[in-house]
């Protein structure tokens, strides 16, 4: 999985010192119920679809192409799902890092899922009645989207 340019030249600059980073992730649902997930090259773990927005990209657009790039399907957003700053982080170079997390409740417009990149193993969807193990916060964010309540979740505790 390459590491964005942009973070490489931060890098040059800021060494390994905490970095503040936005995060996105998409809860893509059809209409049949199921979740996009992508089972993780770097982990072998099921996943939400996320990335790292670009400098001066919007949220929603990012996650579009985050989408697109690691599936092959092409989605729309339909609403903020949760907004939420996570703990910092270290990678095992040194690395540091704290991401804000947007999370976005979406929809498949067209495409079959596919793996289309290097950060993926697989790409599949999965019937809410039979998720693979996921991680507390996709299982969360699962939750999230499916809420009747539209209102955005901005903090834990």
């Amino acid at each position: 999985m390459a590491t964005p340019k942009f973070i490489l030249e931060l890098r040059e600059k800021i060494g390994h010192d905490l970095l503040w980073l936005t995060g996105i992730r998409g809860v893509v649902l059809d209409d049949a119920d199921q979740v996009l997930l992508v089972r993780r090259a770097d982990n072998g773990r099921w996943s939400l679809v996320a990335g790292i927005l670009e400098p001066g990209e919007e949220p929603a657009v990012g996650l579009i192409r985050e989408i697109h790039e690691e599936t092959a399907v092409v989605a729309e957003v339909e609403r903020l799902v949760s907004m939420q700053s996570l703990p910092p982080t270290s990678y095992p170079n040194g690395d540091q890092v704290q991401f804000l997390d947007l999370c976005f409740r979406c929809r498949p417009l067209h495409g079959e899922p596919r793996v289309n990149d290097d950060e993926s193993l697989e790409v599949a969807w999965f019937p809410l009645s039979d998720l693979p193990a996921l991680s507390p916060a996709d299982q969360e964010a699962i939750a999230n989207a499916l809420s009747p309540d539209p209102t955005p979740v901005y903090a834990r505790g």
